[in-house]
């Protein structure tokens, strides 16, 4: 991380001035997997905390959340634990790819970004900010940012004063190849500066 915070420190005065004033930002790692995927998945469009509720409720209800189980359950059941329609069915159509053989999270270490993209924008319901979230938390790309991120855009539009998404990406090019750390140096400000941290 030293290296990425160098890089991006030196030659960008404002990241500079968001880490002298909030610290260094936490960068978060999760597993990666099916269970991992259905928490991003729940996370769409809806705050951290309610998706991390729902989550557990998850957990605490099938122990593992694995794609076998997924399949077996009933929408009722999902709607008990507070999962959408919309999100029992795109949870679904991920766990039949999984057993299928069509989809194998186990695969992805050794696959290019693009491809797992490709792969997972496949799936029902599932978006470019949904593929990011887990090429940066699960797999630990390096050099992702997610504009579909509310927190992202706004924290340039507070830091940079720019407004339009094709602006930001033109800025974010001289983050190259360290988008994820910048990203998260984002999400620090935007956090921080609403008392979130």
């Amino acid at each position: 991380m030293k290296i990425g915070l160098d890089f991006l420190t030196s030659g960008d005065p404002v990241l500079k001035s968001v880490i002298e004033t909030y610290g260094n930002p936490v960068v978060q790692v999760r597993d990666q997997g099916f269970a991992a995927m259905v928490h991003i998945i729940l996370e769409q469009q809806v705050s951290i905390s309610s998706a991390k509720a729902t989550y557990r409720k998850m957990a605490e209800y099938f122990v593992d959340i694995t794609p076998e189980k997924m399949l077996s359950a009933s929408d009722e059941e999902f709607r008990s634990l507070g999962v959408s329609r919309q999100k029992t069915a795109y949870i679904k159509d991920m766990a039949s790819r999984v057993v299928s053989g069509i989809l194998d999270f186990d695969s992805f270490r050794g696959k290019s970004v693009d491809e797992v993209t490709s792969e997972l924008l496949a799936i029902k319901g599932v978006g470019m900010w949904t593929v990011e979230v887990y090429l940066m938390f699960c797999l630990q790309s390096p050099d992702i940012i997610p504009f579909g991120d509310i927190a992202i855009r706004k924290a340039f539009e507070e830091l940079y004063g720019i407004h339009e998404v094709e602006k930001m990406d033109k800025h974010a090019q001289n983050w190259k190849p360290h988008r994820t750390l910048a990203s998260f140096i984002l999400w620090h400000h935007y956090l921080a500066k609403r008392n979130r941290l």
